[in-house]
């Protein structure tokens, strides 16, 4: 299946139904008299999150959704029938944009979330509902409502634990592959990732989500390789891992060109927590892995983690770090909504 984060739908509600002109005609009866149905209200367009979806590569084939229109009222005073509602299935983590691509509609972060995004319109009225003492025989209906037809956009963003960050190469497909079922492609080129991957990492009976995106360079937030398209997929995370490659003679500048990226980006990834770590230890002597270590400390200004995602030499650790973080995210959330209520007299 192929990954798409991004998708353009077009969408239109139904129109409501016209109201009927209708008079009570029949034999032997005296007294007949206006009959005319309302017409039925035209079908809505709502959005809902779904399990078992990671992507909008349906949206590719399909980008027109249009609901059916209510059915016009009928004599003998019967009721049209209302149009079916449309609704679009979207993974958890899609946002719902506006056609500037700047005005939000909707997050959808949970499964079972739904949104209405077009209204169906309302049914006209038929001449039965105009009767009057004054005017016992109207010869009057409303016309439907008529739908509305809106553009929007779709944008994932994958709802993950952690979040991968590093240059290309660094290890982070290594490191997804090694603690967990995912099976990202990995080679010794830049840019293998193309696109996000996610995979399901557990340490001591406790199991999250890892999200792997492609890496970042020197210019991204500019456009330069695969730009920083890919950075939403880690705004929802709770911890960032910046994996530095423990092989390379620029250690520090490494570090700070994704540190420099991140604050290009804007919003709060870059005062999100960050576990930095170096990698590739395994391709080090213990004297170059203390140098290595000592120059990225120096350049984080924090502790730095040592790890081989080949080897799994301190992976453990990492994993145990990771989930350290997340559960102290996790409490810093649940802190408001676990308050008792204060005491009123």
């Amino acid at each position: 299946m192929k990954f798409l984060d991004l998708a353009k739908v077009y969408i239109r509600s139904g129109a409501g139904g016209s109201g009927c002109v209708s008079f009570r005609r029949e034999k032997y009866i005296e007294f007949g008299g206006p009959d005319g149905g309302d017409g039925g209200n035209g079908g809505s367009v709502w959005a809902e999150a779904v399990e078992g979806l990671n992507t909008l590569i349906d949206f590719r084939y399909q980008q027109h959704f249009f609901a059916r229109n209510g059915q016009p009222g009928m004599g003998r005073q019967r009721t049209g029938k209302t149009g079916e509602d449309i609704v679009l299935r979207v993974p958890a983590g899609t946002e719902i944009l506006d056609e500037d691509q700047e005005t939000l509609i909707a997050d959808l972060t949970e499964v079972g979330a739904r949104v209405l995004l077009a209204r169906g319109g309302n049914g006209g009225f038929g001449n039965l509902h105009f009767k009057t003492s004054t005017n016992q025989a109207p010869r009057r209906a409303n016309p439907g409502q008529a739908g509305i037809e809106r553009t929007i956009w779709l944008r994932l963003k994958l709802i993950a634990d952690v979040g991968l960050l590093g240059l290309p190469n660094a290890g982070k497909s290594t490191f997804l592959a090694a603690t967990s079922n995912a099976r990202p492609k990995i080679a010794d080129y830049p840019f293998t990732t193309l696109h996000p991957n996610l995979g399901v990492v557990g340490v001591d009976g406790v199991e999250f989500v890892v999200a792997d995106i492609p890496g970042l360079i020197d210019g991204a937030s500019e456009g330069r390789g695969l730009g920083d398209v890919f950075l939403g997929h880690v705004e929802r995370c709770s911890v960032l891992l910046h994996l530095v490659d423990g092989t390379s003679p620029t250690l520090a500048e490494d570090y700070r060109t994704i540190v420099t990226e991140l604050a290009a980006y804007g919003g709060a990834l870059a005062e999100k927590p960050r576990v930095t770590v170096l990698n590739k230890v395994d391709a080090l002597d213990e004297e170059a892995t203390d140098a290595a270590a000592a120059a990225l400390e120096a350049a984080s200004g924090g502790p730095v983690l040592r790890m081989s995602g080949v080897s799994r030499e301190g992976v453990t650790g990492v994993l145990r770090a990771l989930r350290a973080q997340i559960d102290e995210d996790r409490l810093r959330h649940a802190a408001p909504e676990d308050e008792p209520d204060q005491w009123h007299p």
